[in-house]
């Protein structure tokens, strides 16, 4: 359906039939139609033309044809191909599959459409038949809802991809030569071989003719039909060695190129790679760039300046410089953010401590007023007891002066029976023997004073025992209290100084 359109264009390529839309020549004459400065003369020199039915040099022209319309959807049209299946190259080059090779003329139709000669082109479709034109413009719409607008990015990038997308280009175009020279090496090998079959057959023939003619004719006999033989065999034999030696320089010769075009790939995928690296940088900064204007346009002011500034400003160097001077500022409120939150961090460290420092002095004076309480306590204990050991010292006192009365009405009692003891003595001595003074006093003193006595003397010794035995231990106690009191009272009173 679209052949009769392609037709328009008078390239110069045969365009009569599908099979000649294969090859990729027809196409590319016809993008040199519609933009000549973009699809130049170096660019028609990559593409073959005399490729015959070797199918992967057709492939790689519809390759080179492709990537040559999407660049220039991209760079020049300013347009964006999303949702769009792409044509399968491969299918085209090697089994010429019309659905294919419409989407590929679907996308040269649409560069048409869109080039600066577009009305020309519009004009064209118009004039063709109705049928053929229907389907034109359905292709065309279909590929228009399909194109969206291309982000202004960097130059830089857009330059380093146009030298890694021409490196890739060259790449290809290198891979495809030394395809074709190691088949021509395969072809001129199987020639070699053949030759030398051929060589071999040959000198074999010549030893037997040599054999015949020892035994008949005489070679060195121009006329003779060996002599001619031989001298035919002889030219042809040289023939076949020079051909031999121009196919084994050949050979050699393609052997080099071969080994050249190999050390050239090797650089240029070095290159690739090298540009690759560049790429992926290039795209990290400007997925940066990309950050660094999503973080900017979070501020309300400076996103309706950045606004105003696209608005009125057309010339990319003016944005640029705003973009730059807006990622100075989002930088200095960076550092100011990061300084407040620095001093808002040591703010709150400074009063985590100052609470801390609180709730020690809280439970500080808490435990003053504890210790106090307990310093009182034991202050009133300490003259409490010391009350007590003062009214011990005087019961002590008074159970001294009792025990001295009863020593002195011991004492008494003694001397009296000791006065008695002796009266009883002088009025017995003459009426018989004479026996111990206080056998006699006991036998004067009656009954019931000598039980008092005894009773007075156990009641003195158990009192004198009591009172030595509770009145050390009781003041023991007390001094040891009192010196635990005394203690603690010191450690207080060093405490609060």
């Amino acid at each position: 359906s679209f052949l009769p359109q392609i037709q328009t264009f008078n390239v110069e390529a045969p365009c009569q039939t599908v099979e000649d839309l294969t090859n990729g020549v027809v196409m590319a004459q016809v993008l040199q139609k519609i933009d000549p400065s973009y699809f130049d003369d170096n660019w028609l020199n990559r593409i073959k033309t005399e490729v015959g039915d070797n199918w992967r040099l057709k492939v790689s022209n519809l390759k080179k044809i492709l990537k040559g319309i999407l660049d220039y959807n991209h760079e020049v049209l300013g347009q964006q191909i999303n949702d769009f299946t792409l044509p399968d190259v491969n299918l085209i080059g090697e089994h010429a599959d019309t659905a294919e090779l419409g989407r590929m003329l679907q996308l040269i139709l649409g560069c048409a459409v869109n080039c600066e000669q577009k009305q020309e082109y519009i004009q064209t479709i118009m004039m063709m038949e109705e049928s053929v034109q229907h389907v034109v413009m359905t292709a065309i719409q279909e590929l228009m809802s399909k194109e969206s607008p291309v982000s202004v990015g960097n130059d830089a990038y857009v330059d380093l991809d146009r030298q890694l997308k021409k490196t890739t280009e060259e790449l290809n175009e290198a891979l495809a030569t030394k395809e074709e020279i190691a088949q021509r090496c395969h072809e001129l090998d199987m020639q070699v071989a053949a030759l030398q079959e051929e060589k071999s057959s040959l000198l074999a023939e010549n030893q037997i003719l040599m054999e015949r003619l020892n035994q008949s004719d005489s070679i060195e006999d121009p006329n003779s039909p060996a002599g001619r033989r031989h001298f035919q065999l002889q030219t042809q034999l040289e023939q076949l060695q020079e051909e031999t030696f121009r196919l084994e320089a050949a050979k050699d010769d393609y052997r080099i190129r071969c080994e050249e075009l190999e050390k050239e790939i090797a650089e240029l995928r070095q290159q690739t790679e090298e540009l690759t690296t560049l790429a992926e940088e290039a795209q990290s900064l400007k997925d940066e760039i990309d950050v660094l204007r999503h973080s900017s346009d979070k501020v309300a002011k400076l996103e309706s300046q950045v606004e105003s500034y696209k608005k009125k400003l057309e010339d990319l160097g003016d944005l640029r410089r705003q973009v730059k001077l807006l990622e100075e500022k989002n930088t200095m409120y960076m550092q100011n953010t990061v300084s407040l939150e620095e001093e808002l961090r040591k703010a709150n460290t400074a009063r985590s401590q100052l609470e801390t420092y609180k709730r020690q002095a809280v439970e500080l004076q808490n435990r003053l007023s504890e210790e106090s309480k307990k310093a009182d306590k034991l202050d009133y204990e300490c003259k409490r007891l010391k009350e007590k050991v003062d009214s011990l010292q005087k019961e002590k006192d008074r159970l001294r002066t009792e025990r001295d009365s009863l020593k002195e009405t011991i004492e008494e009692l003694r001397c009296v029976q000791a006065q008695e003891g002796q009266l009883t003595t002088t009025g017995l001595m003459p009426l018989g023997r004479q026996e111990p003074s206080d056998s006699l006093a006991a036998e004067i003193v009656t009954p019931e004073i000598k039980e008092k006595l005894i009773r007075l003397q156990h009641e003195n010794k158990m009192l004198k025992l009591n009172q030595e035995g509770s009145d050390n231990e009781k003041i023991a106690l007390l001094q040891s209290l009192l010196d635990d009191a005394n203690l603690r009272k010191n450690e207080l009173e060093t405490e609060n100084r």
